[in-house]
């Protein structure tokens, strides 16, 4: 495999089983990777690059790592300006002048260390809000998901990143603000989601070419790291069709940054039928 600075560190763990090890192995950040809820989040949006930045090492460190598995280097192609730094955003207004007691802070690192996804527990969080409060969520990289799928819904965000291991991330609830993360309406992805009307057509291109899998019965996060391992090995002929107990909100937004299409067949309270393939 030809990989550069803009490669994805999801690519390269597809790509070789032994890559996580040799990437572990350059910084003690990467241990993180090990952690699946964590690499499913995060493997998917991070370069060589923006993983060297993290980790205090070198795109041509990574190169050498990963030689002995098979993988070549373009060392001409480097890294896309907006992947060369993370950078914290403006502080906003609101910020400015806050009181102390206004900013609920939220520290996740610990569940997500165990194994444990804390979108639950945020959704609490995000519902207590009073007006005026600020939630300020303390984890060891950027939410995009969760970034996404509250500004949707009319939150102000701003991310502050402390060091490899601290990322502040504050959520601002504006006047009139939906309250309730889980509408069935909303779609992070920026669609309305329980609009399908494709999708007997869509069931009939595919019907030959479905790989069914049933997560109703898991516990978070497994079925969203089930479907993301699922995806990783899917032909692109052919389409993952998920039985689930509700609209996964942060899949879908995974989906899109992975080029991949959705439709979704709610059939009742407790049963969510996805139709999931490869952006042509």
């Amino acid at each position: 495999m030809l990989i550069d600075e803009r490669t994805k560190i999801a690519a390269l763990l597809k790509h070789h089983p032994d890559a996580l090890e040799a990437i572990v192995a350059l910084s003690p950040d990467f241990k993180k990777l090990r952690n699946p809820v964590l690499r499913a989040l995060m493997a998917g949006r991070t370069t060589i690059a923006m993983a060297s930045k993290i980790g205090g090492c070198k795109p041509k460190d990574f190169f050498k790592a990963l030689a002995p598995l098979g993988f070549e280097s373009d060392q001409s192609r480097t890294a896309l300006p907006e992947d060369a730094a993370q950078k914290n955003s403006p502080k906003p207004d609101y910020l400015k002048n806050i009181r102390p007691d206004q900013l609920i802070n939220f520290d996740v690192r610990a569940m997500l260390a165990e194994g444990n996804d804390p979108l639950k527990s945020i959704q609490q969080k995000v519902k207590s809000l009073n007006p005026g409060e600020v939630l300020v969520i303390i984890n060891n990289f950027e939410p995009v998901p969760l970034i996404k799928l509250l500004e949707k819904q009319g939150f102000q965000t701003c991310v502050n990143f402390i060091d490899s291991d601290t990322i502040e991330t504050y959520f601002y609830k504006i006047n009139g603000a939906d309250d309730d993360i889980e509408k069935k309406e909303v779609n992070v992805a920026g669609e309305d989601v329980s609009s399908s009307g494709d999708w007997e057509i869509l069931l009939k291109r595919y019907e030959n070419n479905l790989v069914e899998i049933d997560v109703r019965h898991l516990e978070m996060p497994m079925p969203m790291m089930t479907i993301l391992e699922n995806l990783e090995v899917l032909p692109p002929e052919k389409a993952l069709y998920v039985y689930h107990k509700r609209i996964p909100v942060f899949l879908l937004t995974e989906l899109k940054e992975r080029a991949f299409d959705y439709r979704i067949k709610e059939v009742q309270d407790g049963e969510v039928y996805l139709l999931i393939f490869k952006n042509k």
